[in-house]
Order: structure tokens, then C-alpha cells, then sequence
């Protein structure tokens, strides 16, 4: 089996756009084996997915694995709330962050890292405004124009 190094299994692409990101973490899950397989699979949707904290732990939630196939009953719940591993350290800066005003953890990007492991990119993002998004938007359409002349 070839091994690819940090290839993306699901990127939030909507993350970019209604976020300003600021600081990323690489946070390990907590999986079952019928979800590393339907990984294996690249079958997961994080578009829809939010991050949340409970207890001082944080958790990936709302994000749609489906089922494997060929497990049978062995399967796992579909959307259930997903434990995310991160150093203490870590959880501390985080969770200070999040404190300021417009912050959240947002999901950007999982993947298999160079051993094996599924790694969920996450990121403390700050909420943008409607005209932020349409000032991005202009600035996008004219590089586009700027580059076809």
C-alpha cells in the first residue's frame, strides 16, 4: 500500500470564507474502527461541522461519517460528537482565545499523517462581517480580471 504523506481526506473550503483564520492546531480523534475505514475511504463531510468544548475537553461535532459497508453490525453512529486530542498546553491556549469576542474553533482540513493516524486541522477563527466578504470577493474578481488581460 502506498503511503501519502498529509494527502486531505475533506477540506472545509466555507471556513476561509466566513472566517478570518488565525491560530492552527493539529488535533488527533478518537475514531472507531468502521469510521477509520470509511475514511480510508475519503468518505466524511466536515462542511457542516462545529467544534465545541466540554468539561475542558474538545469535541468535533456534527461531522458525517458514513457508514462502511462491509461492517455489518459493528457500525458507528453517523454524526456522533467526536473527541479531539490535544496537549494540555494546547486546550489552555485555545480556550483563552476563545474568549475574545467573534472567536470560534473552526474544522478546516482531516487527514491520514505520515503514520497512519486521522489529524483534524482545526483553527481559532474569527467571524467576518458581510461587507468583509465582499470586499474578498471584489479583490478575488479583479486579480482574475488583472490576470486575463
Amino acid at each position: 500500500m502506498l503511503k501519502r504523506k498529509n494527502s486531505y481526506i475533506a477540506t472545509n473550503r466555507r471556513a476561509s470564507y466566513d472566517y478570518k483564520i488565525g491560530d492552527k492546531f493539529e488535533a488527533g480523534i478518537v475514531l472507531k474502527g468502521s469510521e477509520v475505514k470509511s475514511l480510508r475511504n475519503s468518505r466524511i463531510d466536515i462542511s457542516h461541522a462545529f467544534i465545541s468544548q466540554e468539561n475542558g475537553e474538545i469535541f468535533l461535532k456534527n461531522s458525517n461519517i458514513p457508514q462502511y459497508l462491509s461492517s455489518g453490525i459493528l457500525n458507528h453512529e453517523v454524526t456522533r460528537s467526536r473527541k479531539l486530542l490535544l496537549k494540555k498546553k494546547e486546550i489552555k491556549r485555545i480556550l483563552g482565545s476563545l474568549n475574545k469576542k467573534g472567536a470560534s474553533l473552526v474544522p478546516l482540513k482531516i487527514y491520514f499523517s505520515s503514520k497512519g493516524f486521522a489529524k483534524l486541522l482545526i483553527a481559532v477563527g474569527e467571524g467576518k462581517k458581510k461587507y468583509d466578504k465582499r470586499q474578498v470577493k471584489k479583490e478575488k474578481e479583479w486579480k482574475r480580471q488583472k490576470k486575463l488581460i
